[in-house]
């Protein structure tokens, strides 16, 4: 079992850089593959992007490749996800999950997810 945390949403401008953190305590995060999924003002919940075990294997939405990457350091128990040219539309509470299966192949089965952290894109 784990619990995610993440951190490090703020309101920022379009085009601007912004990191966010998602932080695992309890046993396991290195045998997780990770994801990031976001959630907008009165739209569902989409996943971001992908990374697997070892970090070596990412996968993006279109609406982000390019822009977004994710990347996890297992010895501190983190995942991470660099935005860059951030617009309006990345506005979203962004949640990290964990997936202890050998595939998890829509957000429903996602065993462990985070409360969120919110960005705010806005001039």
């Amino acid at each position: 079992q784990v619990q995610l945390v993440e951190s490090g949403g703020r309101l920022v401008q379009p085009g601007d850089s912004l990191r966010i953190s998602c932080t695992a305590s309890g046993r396991g995060f290195s045998n997780y593959a990770m994801a990031w999924f976001r959630q907008a003002p009165g739209k569902g919940r989409e996943l971001v992007g992908l990374i697997s075990v070892a970090g070596g294997i990412t996968y993006y939405v279109d609406a982000v490749r390019g822009r977004f990457t994710i990347s996890r350091d297992n010895a501190k128990n983190t995942v991470y996800l660099q935005m860059n040219s951030l617009k309006s539309d990345d506005t979203a509470g962004y949640y990290c999950a964990a997936c202890s299966k050998l595939r998890c192949r829509d957000q429903s089965e996602f065993n462990y997810w985070g409360q969120g952290t919110q960005v705010t894109v806005s001039s």
